[in-house]
């Protein structure tokens, strides 16, 4: 079990391992994406996704960084767990310090990453729409989500 110490905001100097960490989760859980899809995003993660949100990480006591979460305008763009350190909360926390915090109410999750869907949707989201192609419009259809309740 992960000793948790908790969410920090990283820095710029963080960036190498939150890219890490993206694409360690997203060779777990996105099936779907090619090695080539792989590379192309890998740089536009560390040199643009991850400098327009508002991020949050999450550290173990050794200074781990086991996950991360991006929030713009109420909405999570991005939240990523380190796979070994997948369901020991590390996920949970992030979104739920997403919600209370940053006021975090919306999402999308791919459609592929049933997962993901089962995850958000037992921390209190619900499906709200679908659209056929990614932010990028590559054919990779989302789920929108909202808050629909805050979970105990």
């Amino acid at each position: 079990m992960t000793t948790m110490t908790g969410i920090f905001r990283p820095q710029e100097s963080d960036y190498d391992t939150l890219t890490k960490v993206w694409e360690a989760s997203v060779r777990t859980t996105h099936d779907f994406l090619s090695e080539a899809d792989i590379a192309w995003l890998r740089p536009c993660i560390r040199n643009e996704y991850l400098h327009a949100v508002e991020l949050i990480a999450f550290e173990k006591e050794n200074g781990e960084i086991l996950g991360f979460a991006g929030v713009v305008d109420n909405k999570i763009e991005m939240l990523f767990v380190a796979p070994h350190a997948r369901g020991q909360g590390v996920g949970k926390a992030l979104l739920r310090d997403a919600v209370k915090r940053m006021k975090a109410t919306a999402l999308d999750v791919n459609e592929q990453n049933p997962r993901a869907r089962e995850f958000y949707e037992h921390l209190g989201f619900e499906v709200v729409g679908r659209s056929p192609l990614d932010s990028l419009n590559r054919p990779f259809p989302l789920l929108h989500m909202r808050l629909k309740y805050i979970p105990g």
